[in-house]
Protein backbone atom coordinates (compact mmCIF):
# COMPACT_ATOMS: atom_id res chain seq x y z
CA UNK A 1 0.00 0.00 0.00
CA UNK A 2 1.36 3.42 -0.77
CA UNK A 3 1.53 5.92 2.09
CA UNK A 4 2.44 9.14 0.08
CA UNK A 5 0.31 8.99 -3.38
CA UNK A 6 1.87 10.55 -6.50
CA UNK A 7 1.01 13.83 -6.40
CA UNK A 8 1.01 15.44 -9.77
CA UNK A 9 1.19 19.03 -9.28
CA UNK A 10 0.22 20.18 -5.67
CA UNK A 11 1.62 23.18 -4.07
CA UNK A 12 1.00 22.62 -0.62
CA UNK A 13 -0.69 19.24 -0.48
CA UNK A 14 1.44 16.44 0.66
CA UNK A 15 -1.22 13.53 -0.26
CA UNK A 16 -4.61 12.54 -1.65
CA UNK A 17 -6.72 12.45 1.16
CA UNK A 18 -4.62 13.61 4.25
CA UNK A 19 -2.80 10.57 4.53
CA UNK A 20 -3.12 7.10 2.21
CA UNK A 21 -4.56 4.71 2.99
CA UNK A 22 -2.44 2.25 4.47
CA UNK A 23 -1.39 5.18 7.03
CA UNK A 24 -5.43 5.93 7.49
CA UNK A 25 -5.35 2.48 9.46
CA UNK A 26 -2.49 3.35 11.63
CA UNK A 27 -3.46 4.70 14.77
CA UNK A 28 -1.27 6.11 17.47
CA UNK A 29 -0.76 5.00 20.66
CA UNK A 30 -2.78 8.09 22.33
CA UNK A 31 -4.80 10.16 19.51
CA UNK A 32 -6.05 12.69 21.88
CA UNK A 33 -2.38 13.56 22.94
CA UNK A 34 -1.23 13.23 18.89
CA UNK A 35 -4.14 15.94 17.93
CA UNK A 36 -3.41 18.16 20.62
CA UNK A 37 0.63 18.09 19.29
CA UNK A 38 -0.99 18.34 16.00
CA UNK A 39 -3.39 21.16 16.88
CA UNK A 40 -0.74 23.10 18.99
CA UNK A 41 1.82 23.23 16.02
CA UNK A 42 -1.01 24.99 14.00
CA UNK A 43 -2.03 27.27 16.63
CA UNK A 44 1.75 28.34 17.22
CA UNK A 45 2.09 29.36 13.25
CA UNK A 46 -1.56 30.80 12.71
CA UNK A 47 -0.74 32.59 15.96
CA UNK A 48 2.48 34.05 14.73
CA UNK A 49 0.91 35.33 11.93
CA UNK A 50 -1.12 37.87 13.79
CA UNK A 51 0.61 38.36 17.32
CA UNK A 52 3.47 40.73 15.77
CA UNK A 53 0.77 43.03 14.20
CA UNK A 54 0.25 44.87 17.38
CA UNK A 55 3.97 45.29 17.81
CA UNK A 56 4.96 46.12 14.51
CA UNK A 57 4.86 50.33 16.14
CA UNK A 58 7.43 48.95 18.79
CA UNK A 59 9.88 46.60 17.02
CA UNK A 60 10.34 49.42 14.43
CA UNK A 61 11.42 51.97 17.44
CA UNK A 62 13.41 49.84 18.94
CA UNK A 63 15.42 48.89 16.04
CA UNK A 64 15.28 52.06 14.62
CA UNK A 65 13.52 51.29 11.55
CA UNK A 66 10.49 53.48 9.74
CA UNK A 67 7.03 52.80 10.05
CA UNK A 68 7.12 51.17 5.60
CA UNK A 69 10.06 49.13 7.24
CA UNK A 70 7.55 47.71 10.41
CA UNK A 71 5.77 45.92 7.69
CA UNK A 72 8.75 43.87 5.96
CA UNK A 73 8.06 41.88 9.40
CA UNK A 74 5.01 40.43 7.83
CA UNK A 75 6.15 40.50 4.22
CA UNK A 76 8.87 38.49 4.29
CA UNK A 77 7.37 36.18 6.60
CA UNK A 78 4.39 35.58 4.30
CA UNK A 79 6.52 35.45 0.89
CA UNK A 80 8.32 33.32 2.23
CA UNK A 81 5.53 30.72 3.14
CA UNK A 82 4.07 31.21 -0.61
CA UNK A 83 7.46 30.28 -1.93
CA UNK A 84 8.18 27.36 0.35
CA UNK A 85 4.16 26.00 -0.20
CA UNK A 86 5.17 24.52 -3.73
CA UNK A 87 8.11 22.68 -2.00
CA UNK A 88 5.57 20.66 0.49
CA UNK A 89 4.47 17.89 -2.02
CA UNK A 90 7.81 17.18 -3.16
CA UNK A 91 9.22 16.97 0.56
CA UNK A 92 6.72 14.96 1.92
CA UNK A 93 6.88 12.32 -0.81
CA UNK A 94 11.03 12.59 -0.41
CA UNK A 95 11.53 12.21 3.53
CA UNK A 96 7.94 11.50 4.64
CA UNK A 97 4.90 13.01 6.26
CA UNK A 98 5.78 12.78 10.07
CA UNK A 99 9.73 13.84 9.22
CA UNK A 100 8.99 16.79 7.05
CA UNK A 101 6.30 17.58 10.18
CA UNK A 102 9.06 17.17 13.22
CA UNK A 103 11.87 19.08 10.88
CA UNK A 104 9.75 22.08 9.83
CA UNK A 105 8.51 22.15 13.83
CA UNK A 106 11.74 22.42 14.84
CA UNK A 107 13.59 24.52 12.52
CA UNK A 108 10.34 26.93 12.82
CA UNK A 109 11.88 26.79 16.67
CA UNK A 110 15.38 27.71 15.84
CA UNK A 111 13.64 30.48 13.50
CA UNK A 112 11.85 31.97 16.14
CA UNK A 113 14.71 31.84 18.36
CA UNK A 114 16.59 33.99 15.60
CA UNK A 115 14.23 36.55 15.38
CA UNK A 116 13.89 36.92 19.24
CA UNK A 117 17.50 37.82 19.33
CA UNK A 118 17.91 40.37 16.21
CA UNK A 119 18.94 43.19 16.98
CA UNK A 120 18.52 44.88 13.71
CA UNK A 121 15.25 45.38 11.38
CA UNK A 122 17.45 43.61 8.53
CA UNK A 123 18.41 40.89 10.98
CA UNK A 124 14.98 40.75 12.13
CA UNK A 125 13.56 40.20 8.39
CA UNK A 126 16.07 37.80 7.91
CA UNK A 127 15.63 35.79 10.80
CA UNK A 128 11.51 36.36 9.76
CA UNK A 129 12.22 34.72 5.75
CA UNK A 130 13.75 31.89 7.22
CA UNK A 131 10.71 31.34 9.53
CA UNK A 132 8.03 31.96 7.33
CA UNK A 133 9.97 29.39 4.60
CA UNK A 134 10.46 26.64 7.30
CA UNK A 135 6.68 27.34 7.76
CA UNK A 136 5.59 26.92 4.46
CA UNK A 137 5.01 22.92 4.85
CA UNK A 138 3.53 22.65 8.56
CA UNK A 139 0.23 23.66 7.74
CA UNK A 140 -0.69 20.67 5.09
CA UNK A 141 1.01 18.76 6.29
CA UNK A 142 -0.46 19.16 9.89
CA UNK A 143 -4.12 18.70 7.93
CA UNK A 144 -2.52 15.74 6.26
CA UNK A 145 -1.50 13.62 9.28
CA UNK A 146 -4.53 14.85 11.46
CA UNK A 147 -6.90 13.58 8.78
CA UNK A 148 -4.74 10.22 8.53
CA UNK A 149 -5.22 9.20 12.41
CA UNK A 150 -8.91 9.59 12.32
CA UNK A 151 -11.19 6.58 10.56
CA UNK A 152 -13.29 8.65 7.54
CA UNK A 153 -16.77 8.93 9.90
CA UNK A 154 -14.79 11.57 11.37
CA UNK A 155 -12.06 13.43 9.51
CA UNK A 156 -15.18 15.82 9.43
CA UNK A 157 -14.82 16.73 13.20
CA UNK A 158 -10.92 16.68 13.35
CA UNK A 159 -11.09 18.93 10.35
CA UNK A 160 -13.44 21.20 12.28
CA UNK A 161 -11.12 21.45 14.87
CA UNK A 162 -7.88 22.26 12.92
CA UNK A 163 -10.51 25.12 11.45
CA UNK A 164 -11.45 25.96 15.47
CA UNK A 165 -7.75 26.61 16.07
CA UNK A 166 -7.04 28.71 13.14
CA UNK A 167 -9.62 31.12 13.85
CA UNK A 168 -9.11 31.23 17.88
CA UNK A 169 -5.43 32.17 16.76
CA UNK A 170 -6.68 35.57 15.72
CA UNK A 171 -8.16 36.51 18.95
CA UNK A 172 -5.26 35.12 20.99
CA UNK A 173 -2.27 36.53 18.75
CA UNK A 174 -3.34 40.68 19.46
CA UNK A 175 -4.38 39.85 23.35
CA UNK A 176 -0.98 37.76 23.55
CA UNK A 177 1.05 40.21 21.64
CA UNK A 178 -0.13 43.37 23.26
CA UNK A 179 0.73 41.89 27.25
CA UNK A 180 4.09 40.43 26.15
CA UNK A 181 5.02 43.76 24.57
CA UNK A 182 3.81 45.91 27.46
CA UNK A 183 4.80 44.17 30.15
CA UNK A 184 8.10 42.08 28.95
CA UNK A 185 9.46 43.34 25.85
CA UNK A 186 8.72 42.25 21.65
CA UNK A 187 11.23 39.75 21.59
CA UNK A 188 9.44 37.34 24.10
CA UNK A 189 6.41 37.69 21.41
CA UNK A 190 9.13 35.16 19.48
CA UNK A 191 10.65 33.19 22.26
CA UNK A 192 6.58 31.72 23.46
CA UNK A 193 6.91 29.42 19.79
CA UNK A 194 10.05 28.02 21.32
CA UNK A 195 8.49 25.75 24.31
CA UNK A 196 5.37 24.81 22.41
CA UNK A 197 7.43 24.17 18.94
CA UNK A 198 9.45 21.44 21.01
CA UNK A 199 6.22 19.82 22.46
CA UNK A 200 4.62 19.52 19.74
CA UNK A 201 7.37 18.28 18.04
CA UNK A 202 8.38 15.76 20.64
CA UNK A 203 5.31 14.81 21.04
CA UNK A 204 4.07 13.92 17.20
CA UNK A 205 7.09 12.51 16.37
CA UNK A 206 7.24 10.14 19.08
CA UNK A 207 3.84 9.20 18.70
CA UNK A 208 3.84 8.49 15.09
CA UNK A 209 6.68 6.72 15.62
CA UNK A 210 6.39 3.27 13.05
CA UNK A 211 3.93 5.20 10.82
CA UNK A 212 4.05 3.26 7.40
CA UNK A 213 5.29 5.90 4.91
CA UNK A 214 6.79 4.50 1.27
CA UNK A 215 9.23 7.22 0.08
CA UNK A 216 10.03 7.95 -3.65
CA UNK A 217 12.56 10.05 -5.13
CA UNK A 218 10.12 12.52 -7.22
CA UNK A 219 11.25 14.71 -9.96
CA UNK A 220 11.85 18.82 -8.96
CA UNK A 221 10.77 21.32 -11.72
CA UNK A 222 14.07 23.41 -10.79
CA UNK A 223 13.30 25.79 -13.59
CA UNK A 224 9.69 26.58 -11.89
CA UNK A 225 11.51 27.16 -8.43
CA UNK A 226 14.07 29.37 -9.12
CA UNK A 227 11.92 31.54 -11.49
CA UNK A 228 9.18 31.45 -8.75
CA UNK A 229 11.73 32.44 -5.98
CA UNK A 230 13.29 35.16 -8.58
CA UNK A 231 10.16 36.90 -9.15
CA UNK A 232 8.14 36.48 -5.98
CA UNK A 233 11.19 37.39 -4.40
CA UNK A 234 12.02 40.60 -6.10
CA UNK A 235 8.94 42.03 -6.76
CA UNK A 236 7.82 41.82 -2.75
CA UNK A 237 11.17 43.65 -2.37
CA UNK A 238 10.66 46.24 -4.86
CA UNK A 239 7.46 47.01 -3.23
CA UNK A 240 8.88 46.84 0.52
CA UNK A 241 11.56 49.11 -0.72
CA UNK A 242 9.86 51.02 -3.03
CA UNK A 243 8.37 54.10 -1.29
CA UNK A 244 12.12 54.62 0.77
CA UNK A 245 13.69 54.54 -2.54
CA UNK A 246 12.04 56.70 -4.57
CA UNK A 247 10.39 54.11 -6.74
CA UNK A 248 11.24 53.66 -10.36
CA UNK A 249 13.40 57.09 -9.91
CA UNK A 250 15.94 54.43 -8.37
CA UNK A 251 17.98 52.08 -10.35
CA UNK A 252 17.84 49.40 -7.72
CA UNK A 253 13.47 49.60 -8.40
CA UNK A 254 14.13 49.51 -11.48
CA UNK A 255 16.42 46.51 -12.00
CA UNK A 256 14.08 45.12 -9.34
CA UNK A 257 11.14 45.35 -11.81
CA UNK A 258 12.56 43.68 -14.70
CA UNK A 259 14.18 40.69 -12.65
CA UNK A 260 10.49 40.53 -11.28
CA UNK A 261 8.58 41.04 -14.93
CA UNK A 262 10.86 38.25 -16.43
CA UNK A 263 11.55 35.84 -14.16
CA UNK A 264 7.13 35.86 -13.57
CA UNK A 265 6.83 35.52 -17.62
CA UNK A 266 8.92 32.54 -17.92
CA UNK A 267 7.58 30.95 -14.94
CA UNK A 268 3.85 31.20 -16.04
CA UNK A 269 5.32 29.58 -19.58
CA UNK A 270 7.25 26.66 -18.04
CA UNK A 271 4.40 26.42 -15.67
CA UNK A 272 1.89 25.90 -18.17
CA UNK A 273 4.12 23.79 -20.82
CA UNK A 274 6.19 21.78 -18.23
CA UNK A 275 4.62 17.55 -17.72
CA UNK A 276 5.20 18.16 -14.06
CA UNK A 277 4.87 21.61 -13.01
CA UNK A 278 5.47 23.04 -9.24
CA UNK A 279 2.43 25.18 -9.46
CA UNK A 280 -0.35 23.52 -11.72
CA UNK A 281 -1.72 27.17 -13.22
CA UNK A 282 -3.76 24.73 -15.57
CA UNK A 283 -5.76 24.20 -13.00
CA UNK A 284 -7.34 27.90 -14.03
CA UNK A 285 -9.18 26.56 -16.90
CA UNK A 286 -11.71 25.42 -14.44
CA UNK A 287 -14.53 28.09 -14.04
CA UNK A 288 -15.68 27.58 -10.54
CA UNK A 289 -11.58 26.98 -9.40
CA UNK A 290 -10.83 30.44 -11.57
CA UNK A 291 -13.50 32.49 -9.91
CA UNK A 292 -13.60 31.35 -6.49
CA UNK A 293 -9.57 31.81 -6.20
CA UNK A 294 -9.68 35.00 -7.47
CA UNK A 295 -12.44 35.71 -5.02
CA UNK A 296 -10.34 34.34 -2.42
CA UNK A 297 -7.14 36.01 -3.14
CA UNK A 298 -8.56 40.08 -3.39
CA UNK A 299 -10.68 39.50 -0.51
CA UNK A 300 -8.23 37.77 1.48
CA UNK A 301 -5.78 40.52 1.05
CA UNK A 302 -8.24 43.18 1.73
CA UNK A 303 -8.63 41.42 5.02
CA UNK A 304 -4.62 41.24 5.39
CA UNK A 305 -5.04 44.86 4.93
CA UNK A 306 -7.48 45.61 7.52
CA UNK A 307 -5.34 43.27 10.00
CA UNK A 308 -2.00 45.72 9.49
CA UNK A 309 -3.55 49.03 9.83
CA UNK A 310 -6.16 48.83 11.86
CA UNK A 311 -3.17 48.01 15.07
CA UNK A 312 -0.90 50.36 13.25
CA UNK A 313 -3.48 53.52 13.13
CA UNK A 314 -4.61 52.42 16.64
CA UNK A 315 -0.95 53.16 18.68
CA UNK A 316 0.38 55.65 16.15
CA UNK A 317 -2.35 57.92 15.62
CA UNK A 318 -4.71 57.15 18.83
CA UNK A 319 -1.86 56.66 21.27
CA UNK A 320 -3.08 53.28 22.20
CA UNK A 321 -0.57 51.16 23.78
CA UNK A 322 0.64 47.52 22.28
CA UNK A 323 -1.79 45.33 24.99
CA UNK A 324 -5.01 47.50 24.79
CA UNK A 325 -4.77 48.04 20.14
CA UNK A 326 -4.75 43.91 20.89
CA UNK A 327 -7.60 44.89 22.78
CA UNK A 328 -9.54 46.74 20.56
CA UNK A 329 -8.83 43.95 17.93
CA UNK A 330 -9.19 40.88 19.03
CA UNK A 331 -12.83 40.77 19.04
CA UNK A 332 -13.14 40.16 15.47
CA UNK A 333 -12.48 36.63 16.50
CA UNK A 334 -15.46 35.53 18.85
CA UNK A 335 -18.24 35.56 16.44
CA UNK A 336 -16.44 32.88 14.14
CA UNK A 337 -15.04 30.62 17.02
CA UNK A 338 -19.00 30.81 17.75
CA UNK A 339 -20.05 30.07 14.17
CA UNK A 340 -17.87 28.16 12.72
CA UNK A 341 -19.57 24.69 13.86
CA UNK A 342 -22.65 26.02 12.82
CA UNK A 343 -21.12 27.17 8.89
CA UNK A 344 -19.25 23.61 8.35
CA UNK A 345 -22.76 21.73 9.60
CA UNK A 346 -25.92 24.10 7.60
CA UNK A 347 -23.47 26.00 5.08
CA UNK A 348 -24.28 23.21 2.35
CA UNK A 349 -28.04 23.62 2.70
CA UNK A 350 -27.38 27.41 1.32
CA UNK A 351 -26.14 28.61 -2.14
CA UNK A 352 -22.96 29.05 -1.13
CA UNK A 353 -22.60 32.53 -3.11
CA UNK A 354 -25.39 34.06 -1.32
CA UNK A 355 -23.33 33.10 2.06
CA UNK A 356 -19.94 34.49 0.58
CA UNK A 357 -21.92 37.36 -0.68
CA UNK A 358 -22.89 37.95 3.13
CA UNK A 359 -19.84 37.94 4.12
CA UNK A 360 -18.48 40.14 1.80
CA UNK A 361 -21.19 42.87 2.36
CA UNK A 362 -20.45 42.31 6.22
CA UNK A 363 -16.62 43.28 5.34
CA UNK A 364 -17.86 46.20 3.07
CA UNK A 365 -20.34 47.77 6.05
CA UNK A 366 -17.36 47.21 8.54
CA UNK A 367 -14.49 48.61 6.13
CA UNK A 368 -16.89 51.79 5.44
CA UNK A 369 -17.98 52.45 9.54
CA UNK A 370 -14.16 52.71 9.69
CA UNK A 371 -13.85 54.87 7.08
CA UNK A 372 -15.99 57.48 9.45
CA UNK A 373 -13.74 57.32 12.02
CA UNK A 374 -11.56 60.16 13.49
CA UNK A 375 -8.99 60.61 16.33
CA UNK A 376 -11.45 60.97 18.77
CA UNK A 377 -13.37 57.28 18.53
CA UNK A 378 -14.01 55.83 21.45
CA UNK A 379 -12.68 52.08 22.19
CA UNK A 380 -16.27 50.82 22.41
CA UNK A 381 -16.52 51.95 18.53
CA UNK A 382 -13.52 50.39 17.66
CA UNK A 383 -14.25 47.02 19.01
CA UNK A 384 -17.71 47.15 17.94
CA UNK A 385 -17.11 46.86 14.09
CA UNK A 386 -14.11 44.23 14.75
CA UNK A 387 -16.85 42.36 16.60
CA UNK A 388 -19.02 42.57 13.39
CA UNK A 389 -16.62 41.77 11.19
CA UNK A 390 -16.22 38.50 12.86
CA UNK A 391 -19.84 37.36 10.92
CA UNK A 392 -17.67 38.15 7.47
CA UNK A 393 -14.60 36.04 8.47
CA UNK A 394 -16.95 33.38 9.47
CA UNK A 395 -18.51 33.02 6.68
CA UNK A 396 -16.37 33.66 4.16
CA UNK A 397 -13.21 30.96 3.74
CA UNK A 398 -15.25 27.90 4.32
CA UNK A 399 -17.92 28.82 1.56
CA UNK A 400 -15.28 30.85 -0.87
CA UNK A 401 -12.93 27.57 -0.42
CA UNK A 402 -15.94 24.90 -1.21
CA UNK A 403 -16.62 26.78 -4.62
CA UNK A 404 -13.45 27.15 -6.32
CA UNK A 405 -12.63 23.26 -5.11
CA UNK A 406 -15.95 21.73 -6.55
CA UNK A 407 -15.25 21.91 -10.48
CA UNK A 408 -11.80 20.18 -10.21
CA UNK A 409 -11.67 16.18 -10.97
CA UNK A 410 -11.11 13.84 -7.56
CA UNK A 411 -6.93 14.02 -8.71
CA UNK A 412 -6.87 17.68 -8.66
CA UNK A 413 -8.62 18.44 -5.55
CA UNK A 414 -4.99 18.34 -3.15
CA UNK A 415 -3.20 20.54 -5.81
CA UNK A 416 -5.85 22.96 -6.38
CA UNK A 417 -6.53 23.52 -2.21
CA UNK A 418 -2.60 24.08 -2.57
CA UNK A 419 -2.55 26.62 -5.31
CA UNK A 420 -5.40 28.85 -3.60
CA UNK A 421 -3.17 29.03 -0.16
CA UNK A 422 -0.20 29.55 -2.48
CA UNK A 423 -1.58 32.54 -4.18
CA UNK A 424 -3.59 33.85 -1.54
CA UNK A 425 -0.73 34.18 0.78
CA UNK A 426 0.87 35.87 -1.94
CA UNK A 427 -1.54 38.28 -2.10
CA UNK A 428 -1.72 39.07 1.65
CA UNK A 429 1.86 39.95 1.51
CA UNK A 430 1.74 41.99 -1.41
CA UNK A 431 -1.56 43.85 0.17
CA UNK A 432 0.82 44.38 3.30
CA UNK A 433 3.34 46.41 1.66
CA UNK A 434 0.96 48.28 -0.90
CA UNK A 435 -1.24 49.46 2.06
CA UNK A 436 1.00 51.00 3.99
CA UNK A 437 3.13 52.50 1.65
CA UNK A 438 -0.57 53.80 0.43
CA UNK A 439 -1.64 55.42 4.08
CA UNK A 440 1.55 56.90 4.00
CA UNK A 441 1.68 58.33 0.83
CA UNK A 442 -2.06 59.91 1.21
CA UNK A 443 -0.83 60.64 4.67
CA UNK A 444 2.04 62.98 3.13
CA UNK A 445 -0.70 64.24 0.24
CA UNK A 446 -3.24 65.47 3.14
CA UNK A 447 -0.52 67.19 5.45
CA UNK A 448 0.78 69.34 1.88
CA UNK A 449 -2.61 70.71 1.17
CA UNK A 450 -3.48 71.34 5.50
CA UNK A 451 0.10 73.19 5.65
CA UNK A 452 -0.94 75.46 2.64
CA UNK A 453 -3.67 76.78 4.26
CA UNK A 454 -1.51 78.38 6.93
CA UNK A 455 0.90 81.74 6.75
CA UNK A 456 3.27 82.39 8.76
CA UNK A 457 2.47 86.24 8.24
CA UNK A 458 -0.94 85.93 9.27
CA UNK A 459 -0.96 87.43 12.51
CA UNK A 460 -4.19 85.56 13.69
CA UNK A 461 -2.01 82.62 12.81
CA UNK A 462 0.59 83.33 14.97
CA UNK A 463 -0.67 84.35 17.56
CA UNK A 464 -2.81 81.11 17.63
CA UNK A 465 0.67 78.61 17.30
CA UNK A 466 1.97 80.90 20.20
CA UNK A 467 -1.04 79.71 22.50
CA UNK A 468 -0.61 76.12 21.58
CA UNK A 469 2.86 76.29 22.72
CA UNK A 470 2.09 78.05 26.06
CA UNK A 471 4.42 81.30 24.93
CA UNK A 472 6.84 80.03 22.93
CA UNK A 473 6.22 80.05 19.07
CA UNK A 474 8.69 77.20 18.36
CA UNK A 475 6.78 74.51 20.55
CA UNK A 476 3.41 76.30 19.80
CA UNK A 477 4.40 74.85 15.66
CA UNK A 478 5.70 71.36 16.68
CA UNK A 479 2.38 71.16 18.40
CA UNK A 480 0.94 72.39 15.25
CA UNK A 481 2.61 70.08 12.99
CA UNK A 482 1.76 66.90 14.92
CA UNK A 483 -1.95 67.95 15.03
CA UNK A 484 -2.08 68.29 10.89
CA UNK A 485 0.36 64.98 10.33
CA UNK A 486 -1.99 63.31 12.60
CA UNK A 487 -5.19 64.71 11.09
CA UNK A 488 -4.29 64.14 7.27
CA UNK A 489 -2.91 59.87 8.40
CA UNK A 490 -6.64 60.26 9.88
CA UNK A 491 -7.82 61.18 6.42
CA UNK A 492 -5.31 58.72 4.75
CA UNK A 493 -6.78 55.96 6.73
CA UNK A 494 -10.35 57.27 6.27
CA UNK A 495 -9.53 57.08 2.20
CA UNK A 496 -8.38 53.65 2.31
CA UNK A 497 -10.98 51.91 4.20
CA UNK A 498 -13.53 53.51 1.75
CA UNK A 499 -11.49 51.46 -0.70
CA UNK A 500 -11.26 48.40 1.00
CA UNK A 501 -15.22 48.82 1.71
CA UNK A 502 -15.46 48.80 -2.41
CA UNK A 503 -12.94 46.24 -2.69
CA UNK A 504 -15.19 43.69 -0.75
CA UNK A 505 -18.09 44.99 -2.64
CA UNK A 506 -16.63 43.89 -6.18
CA UNK A 507 -15.79 40.48 -4.69
CA UNK A 508 -19.01 39.62 -4.81
CA UNK A 509 -19.38 39.99 -8.38
CA UNK A 510 -16.22 37.41 -8.58
CA UNK A 511 -18.21 34.78 -6.51
CA UNK A 512 -21.18 34.83 -9.06
CA UNK A 513 -18.92 33.75 -11.73
CA UNK A 514 -19.14 30.19 -10.34
CA UNK A 515 -22.14 27.91 -11.35
CA UNK A 516 -23.23 25.44 -8.93
CA UNK A 517 -23.63 22.49 -7.76
CA UNK A 518 -20.84 23.61 -5.22
CA UNK A 519 -20.49 19.73 -3.99
CA UNK A 520 -16.80 18.89 -3.97
CA UNK A 521 -16.05 15.53 -6.35
CA UNK A 522 -14.92 12.77 -4.42
CA UNK A 523 -11.11 12.89 -3.62
CA UNK A 524 -8.43 14.72 -1.82
CA UNK A 525 -8.56 16.65 1.41
CA UNK A 526 -10.24 19.53 0.56
CA UNK A 527 -8.16 21.62 2.80
CA UNK A 528 -5.26 24.04 3.09
CA UNK A 529 -6.60 27.11 3.98
CA UNK A 530 -6.53 28.84 7.16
Amino acid sequence: MTTIARQEDAPGEPARNGASAASGEFRPPNVALTTLGLALASFMQVLDTTIANVSLPTISGNLGGSANQATWVITSFAVSTAIALPLTGWLARRFGERKLFVWSTMAFVVASFLCGIANSMGLLVLARALQGFVAGPMYPITQALLLSIYPPSKRGQAIALLAMVTVVAPIAGPILGGWITDNYSWEWIFFVNVPIGIFASLVVGRQLKGRPERLEKPKMDYIGLATLVLGVGALQILLDLGNDEDWFHSTTIVVLAIVAAISLVVFVIWELTDKDPIVNLRLFRHRNFAAGTLAMVVAYSAFFSVGILVPLWLQRNLGYTAIWAGFATAPIGILPVLLTPFVGKYANRFDLRMLASVAFVAMSLTSFARSHFNLDVDFGHVALVQLFQGVGVALFFMPVLQILLSDLEPHEIAAGSGLATFVRTLGGSFAASLTTYAWTERGAVHHAHLVEKISAHDAATLQTVTQLGAGDLQRGAFVLDRMIANQAAQIGFNEIFHLLGIIFLAVILFVWLAKPPFAAKMGGAAGGGH
